[in-house]
């Protein structure tokens, strides 16, 4: 067989999101802070990548508000926004919701177990300040309805808002001394473990509003 002189479809679409996802977190993480200009010769040389996978996944993460630009101008990360809290939060909360609305009748002892323990271990970590565990557990504990619910057309929609919602709550963490996420946890569960389908659901609805009110009022 001939050795191929071009990258097929499918290695390109893995170029393109591997820079996709390195950049991204680095965004998430605040490795690259907001409002930092992002250099194609930087970013291709940081990723080992040539520049078109670079650019594509730029305009990706353009598209899910992680990055600017003004033409001839520049490329950045975009800018902690008060606005762009309150646009996410709200339609987070409803995602969250209806997955927990659907998983509910699903889930068995084993779900529950693991939202117990995450929940344990946002605790700790929220003790101990420390914002990656936080997070982490944070998002164990509500991905378990996510998973359980089935729907792929919820966790497409997630995976595109959560890193600019997990964005601002890492960057606003230490803002969020008042969050009672740990108790609102423990209150979901027990309606989770109830079978309390429209309880669960709005205690989970609750839950990342509360989240998202606390972030709001940091901007003050």
């Amino acid at each position: 067989m001939p050795v191929p002189d071009s990258l097929s479809p499918f290695e390109r679409e893995l170029l393109r999101d591997r820079a996709y996802h390195a950049i991204r977190d680095a965004i998430v993480d605040g490795t690259l802070a907001p409002e930092e200009r992002l250099k194609d010769q930087e970013l291709c040389a940081w990723l080992g990548l040539s520049r078109t996978p670079v650019r594509e996944a730029l305009a990706r993460l353009e598209a899910d508000g992680l990055v600017e630009t003004a033409p001839q101008r520049f490329t950045r990360v975009a800018p902690l926004e008060r606005r762009a809290a309150r646009d996410a939060f709200p339609v987070v909360a409803v995602l969250h919701a209806l997955a927990a609305e659907l998983a509910v009748p699903y889930l068995k002892d084993v779900h529950l177990s693991r939202m117990r323990e995450a929940n344990e271990r946002f605790a700790a970590a929220l003790k101990a300040d420390d914002v990656d565990a936080a997070l982490a557990a944070d998002d164990d504990f509500h991905w378990v309805f996510v998973d359980a619910s089935g729907n792929q057309e919820i966790k497409r929609v997630l995976d595109r808002l959560m890193p600019g919602v997990r964005r601002l709550e890492r960057l606003k963490f230490g803002s969020l001394a008042g969050r009672a996420s740990v108790k609102e946890h423990a209150a979901i569960l027990d309606a989770a473990a109830a079978a309390d389908v429209p309880l669960t659901a709005e205690r989970v609805r609750q839950n990342w509003l509360s989240l998202g009110t606390l972030i709001d009022r940091s901007f003050e």
